[in-house]
């Protein structure tokens, strides 16, 4: 005689006669249409170990009655793509690149492959989109220390600045005014407030009117007598509102006692001819190009 199965009290459900712990396993079957799908991705598991490489062996692996390869598949466009982009890189590379901006076709290239080595090798310092950080100046204003014209930037990029590897590195040092004892704390403060006066920021007039002579007599020969700064010299204008190591009163100080001086390599020789002028072109075009 077959025994009754027993309802849960609760749930009204079956239960499947297992018990633990006084806990009741009822019997909720999963749904047709998922142990149906559950089966056929078994089987078309079955069939993908047989159509495509899966099984590890001795000698490698099984190949599959379709004998894919994705590797030799991935080799053979990466092939391609290079026999199609050779005829751009090596037109870039006989092109001056002040004339690569002349030709749409060749410039959007350019600047596509630039994006990529900026992003390789520049954005570590320069941030993203050359947007700046910390003390690495923005590249995408129109505000630059040695001249934001194309064969400048080329220039910079190939041989960088005061990295003591290239001998045509561009290089100037500012002096140290305050800790070599050319000038004296008082001189110091007077030329802080005359540089802040440039922006209209002095908060002492006498102090400012003071550090102008003082300007004159030792910062003019470098940044200009109105401290538009001069790019030929790597030196930065003080009459904007642009400033790498800070524009505060004690910051300004800091730097005329004792500069901070950037370093940038030089890549001539780490990459490529095609390399560094696509750079150029994409610096050039981020939106402060001169």
């Amino acid at each position: 005689m077959a025994t009754k199965a027993e309802k849960d009290a609760v749930t009204g459900v079956e239960t499947t006669g297992h018990e633990w712990d006084g806990i009741k396993e009822l019997n909720n079957p999963l749904p047709k249409w998922w142990v149906y799908t559950f089966y056929a991705t078994i089987a078309f598991s079955v069939l993908w170990w047989v159509l495509y490489p899966s099984w590890p062996w001795k000698s490698g692996h099984t190949g599959g009655v379709l004998g894919s390869n994705q590797r030799v598949e991935l080799e053979q466009r990466l092939a391609d793509a290079r026999a199609l982009q050779a005829k751009w890189l090596d037109e870039i590379k006989a092109t001056d690149t002040a004339a690569i901006e002349k030709n749409p076709e060749l410039l959007q290239f350019a600047v596509a492959g630039g994006e990529k080595q900026f992003k390789n090798n520049c954005a570590p310092c320069h941030g993203l989109g050359g947007a700046g950080q910390g003390v690495y100046p923005t590249l995408a204003d129109d505000d630059w220390l040695w001249g934001g014209q194309i064969d400048q930037i080329e220039y910079t990029i190939r041989h960088g600045i005061r990295n003591g590897q290239d001998p045509e590195a561009r290089d100037n040092v500012m002096p140290s005014f305050g800790a070599d004892g050319i000038l004296k704390p008082e001189q110091i403060d007077q030329v802080v407030q005359y540089v802040l006066s440039l922006t209209d920021r002095a908060t002492d007039k006498t102090a400012a009117e003071q550090g102008a002579t003082v300007f004159a007599e030792n910062c003019a020969s470098c940044h200009g007598e109105k401290g538009e700064g001069i790019k030929e010299m790597g030196a930065p204008a003080l009459n904007d509102a642009i400033w790498l190591y800070g524009g505060e009163p004690a910051q300004i100080a800091a730097q005329i006692n004792r500069p901070k001086l950037g370093v940038m390599p030089n890549w001539q020789g780490r990459l490529d001819e095609t390399a560094i002028k696509m750079l150029a072109v994409y610096v050039h075009n981020l939106g402060g190009g001169q």
